[in-house]
């Protein structure tokens, strides 16, 4: 099969489209025939050799989530058969003409959408629900505060708790993202380039925060938590060093946490795809939620498609199609 390669830590440059040995299947997994894949911000690091892939999984092929149609089935699996529609998440290597993985980290393409929207599902769709809805607890009427309002978490994370019946408030860099946003339902944006989060939302107070900055957001953060507020981690793309007022924490009563999602055990994402295929996949066949895709690239032009990611002026997901 092709795959696009890292042919060595660096840029954007150092990935090639080659042949490449085409995967195994046993057990419970699939093989997909993969028709699209998406793009997110952790390909970076590893493209830059700063965030290897977990054990036993390629370290030269990137992608975390893909879409496609299933060509084999391993002698353990039973939700799925040759010809069906999927799209997964992946530990690596989505992004290749063919894909192995287990069958309880496989979703229904749902209908009506595409495989370049399908493919932009799975990463995003998944981090939104652990983070948002199951760490974070959050209930309808409360107040969600996402910082980056126009990424793919982002967006992601509008629509679903818009859907669910949350007030959504957005941090982005720009006027343009932040009227993007609205028109995804949510309900205010705050352009952290021209206003400051914190002042603007002292007096308010928010009862839910989904962080990707870390550093100085983290004192920002706990001081716009209302009582009993969960301030949820899931990137630290501010390196420098944070401060915690413990006492803050303990007087409004707070909760500090954080997760990754790729290195998390099997049953654990057989267990968040169940829930994501029964509490999500309604909302998009509804029509409450629809992926929102930036742009498309052949596979042949990742290395552009990464160009485009790292640049940030992109609202919504970034696809590599065959």
């Amino acid at each position: 099969m092709k795959a696009v390669v890292i042919t060595k830590p660096g840029g954007p440059e150092v990935l090639e489209l080659k042949e490449y040995p085409t995967p195994e299947i046993s057990g419970d997994k699939v093989l997909i025939e993969v028709k699209a894949a998406g793009l997110n911000r952790l390909d970076v690091f590893q493209r830059e050799g700063n965030y290897p892939a977990p054990a036993g999984v390629t370290n030269d092929i990137l992608g975390l989530e893909v879409a496609g149609t299933v060509v084999e089935c391993g002698p353990e699996v039973a939700g799925f058969k040759v010809g069906d529609m999927v799209c997964a998440l992946l530990e690596g290597g989505g992004y290749a003409e063919l894909v192995s993985v287990r069958e309880g980290q496989c979703l229904p393409v749902p209908a009506g959408l595409s495989f370049a929207e399908a493919a932009s599902l799975p990463e995003t769709v998944f981090t939104v629900w652990s983070n948002i809805f199951q760490r974070g607890n959050l209930q309808p009427g409360e107040t969600l505060l996402l910082h980056g309002g126009n990424s793919g978490i982002g967006i992601t994370g509008i629509q679903i708790a818009h859907a669910l019946g949350s007030k959504v408030i957005v941090t982005v860099g720009s006027e343009e993202k932040g009227k993007t946003c609205l028109s995804l339902g949510a309900d205010e944006y705050i352009n952290y380039k021209t206003r400051n989060f914190e002042d603007e939302l002292q007096n308010e107070g928010v009862d839910v925060i989904l962080d990707m900055i870390g550093g100085e957001y983290l004192a920002k953060n706990i001081n716009i938590l209302k009582p009993d507020g969960r301030l949820v981690h899931i990137n630290a793309v501010d390196k420098s060093p944070a401060r915690l007022d413990i006492k803050k924490v303990m007087t409004k009563r707070l909760t500090v946490t954080g997760s990754t999602l790729r290195g998390r055990e099997h049953a654990f994402k057989k267990q968040l795809a169940k829930d994501v295929q029964q509490y999500v996949w309604p909302l998009i066949e509804s029509k409450q939620f629809r992926p929102v895709i930036f742009r498309t690239f052949p596979f042949s032009e990742a290395s552009e498609a990464h160009r485009l990611l790292e640049n940030g002026t992109h609202t919504g997901k970034i696809i590599l199609v065959r």
